[in-house]
């Protein structure tokens, strides 16, 4: 399997958690997302985008990371520029780090959609800040080795049907939940969580570290 961290300009703080998913991994910054290398104290073996979020500091810090640079007026984001990198260099995971928060909403949507259509053709992905972290939901069954305590939501994309949660605080036995519904928005787990999906498109939302004494 390789292993790629993408770093994004979303919002990210080093954990534990976060730490020990980019060890070892081969790294490739998008544009702004650079600043996080520092963080999580990895080095990128290479640098994408159109640099127009590249402060003067950012360029001084790593003059010596290779740099693929592309224009201002693009088809695709830097962040989706520096996936196809790493999938060009032979990805089958993926971390995204610093895939929410940020100033651009819209980019922070396109990560959670971009990481559905990823996995959709076998590449495994977790989208992350460090206190959030999303995958995923195939048909079948997943499990989670999140704690009990931790936070989750499953986040539909479409309707979904035959939708099953065990470990959770609120269980659920087969539903079928219709798009926009709020049913599986904010529950708990109290074991192990598995999650079986018959149709649709979905991802989970969990919080690691809700309470960040935890690390």
């Amino acid at each position: 399997m390789s292993r790629f961290t993408i770093l994004l300009g979303g919002d990210l703080v080093r954990t534990p958690r976060l730490a020990s998913q980019a060890a070892g991994t081969r790294v490739i910054a998008a544009d702004s997302g650079i600043r996080h290398a520092d963080t999580l104290g990895i080095a990128p073996e290479l640098w994408v985008g159109d640099f127009d979020s590249v402060s003067e500091a950012m360029a001084a810090t790593y003059p010596e990371t290779p740099r693929e640079v592309f224009p201002v007026i693009k088809d695709k984001t830097d962040g989706e520029l520096a996936v196809e990198a790493a999938l060009a260099r032979g990805a089958t995971s993926l971390l995204l780090g610093g895939a929410f928060g940020g100033p651009r909403a819209d980019h922070a949507h396109l990560h959670l959609t971009l990481a559905l259509r990823l996995a959709e053709a076998g590449i495994k992905v977790t989208l992350t800040s460090g206190l959030q972290e999303g995958r995923a939901l195939l048909p079948g069954w997943s499990r989670f080795d999140y704690h009990p305590g931790t936070l989750f939501s499953i986040l539909a994309f479409s309707d979904l049907t035959g939708l099953s949660v065990t470990g959770a605080r609120w269980p659920l036995d087969r539903v079928t939940v219709p798009f926009g519904s709020s049913l599986t928005i904010s529950n708990e787990v109290t074991r192990e969580l598995a999650i079986e999906l018959g149709s649709g498109r979905a991802l989970v939302l969990a919080h690691p570290y809700p309470d960040r004494s935890l690390f």
